[in-house]
């Protein structure tokens, strides 16, 4: 008889019952914990607002966190106004959800450094949401050509609907694909002699492959300007140290904060000297 209640449903019932158990404990301390943490490391931050968050949000909502942003823009930007657009994704991100634009504080040395170069060709390397594009919308002048590639094809929808509902759907062209394969057609297929500003916002390990090939598909001229965000929260070493260490580049560093965080973050200014 005893071996028949070992093996009983009841019995199996309170081991599943255990499991469980242990589950949901275990799931309740990583969400009392985590946000512990993402208050004092950044990985632990990015990781915490931008997949856990993320995902329990989605589950909530039945939205994904950039649709939730075009939502909100919809709601509540003045239309046909890009600057009120990027004014009311900050407000969204600093205080409803966590998002990786290149954010306010980080997009003022943006503004600068695009302003100070006063380009004609521009490409972006990752569109996300569209809000890096507004900014430099903002700044470029008239005749200025902007190209901006993104490669999920979410995102491209979610920067597009932005893009025409600020107005400058006409000034932006998005590229769908990856910047491996893009970049090698911007010359035929854009006809894009060379750049005059490349601002680098994708995945952190294509920044220093996408730098070189740049360079071998002759899109890099004397003088242009790469701008890389995001070199030290998450980090591009790769990229650091190809740029620094190379004598064709002469680099500047700006020490700024991870956007919408007060972690340590910086951009990276490098102009190619021929």
């Amino acid at each position: 008889s005893g071996l028949r209640l070992f093996n009983s449903p009841y019995t199996k019932m309170l081991d599943y019952l255990a499991i469980l158990g242990i589950f949901v404990a275990g799931l309740l301390l990583l969400l009392l914990v985590f946000p512990i943490l993402a208050k004092n490391r950044s990985t632990a931050a990015i990781f915490w607002h931008s997949v856990l968050r993320e995902k329990m949000a989605q589950h909530i909502t039945g939205k994904s966190k950039e649709e939730r942003i075009l939502e909100f823009v919809l709601q509540n930007a003045v239309k046909n106004d890009p600057k009120s657009v990027v004014d009311t994704i900050d407000k969204y991100c600093r205080e409803k959800e966590w998002a990786m634009n290149v954010g306010d504080e980080k997009g003022v040395i943006l503004d600068k450094v695009v302003k100070e170069t006063n380009p004609l060709s521009v490409l972006e390397l990752g569109t996300y949401c569209g809000y890096s594009a507004l900014r430099m919308v903002c700044v470029l002048k008239h005749g200025a050509r902007l190209l901006t590639i993104e490669f999920n094809p979410a995102n491209a929808s979610i920067a597009k609907q932005i893009f025409r509902f600020a107005g400058v759907e006409d000034k932006v062209e998005i590229l769908e694909g990856s910047s491996g394969d893009i970049i090698p057609q911007l010359k035929k297929k854009q006809e894009v002699e060379t750049l005059d500003f490349v601002f680098l916002d994708h995945w952190k390990g294509r920044y220093q492959p996408d730098t070189q090939l740049l360079e071998e598909c002759g899109l890099l001229r004397k003088g242009t300007v790469l701008l890389a965000d995001n070199v030290i929260t998450p980090g591009a070493p790769e990229f650091l140290q190809y740029v620094r260490n190379n004598p064709r580049y002469e680099c500047t560093h700006y020490a700024s904060n991870l956007e919408y965080t007060k972690f340590k973050d910086g951009m990276e200014k490098a102009i190619f000297k021929g």
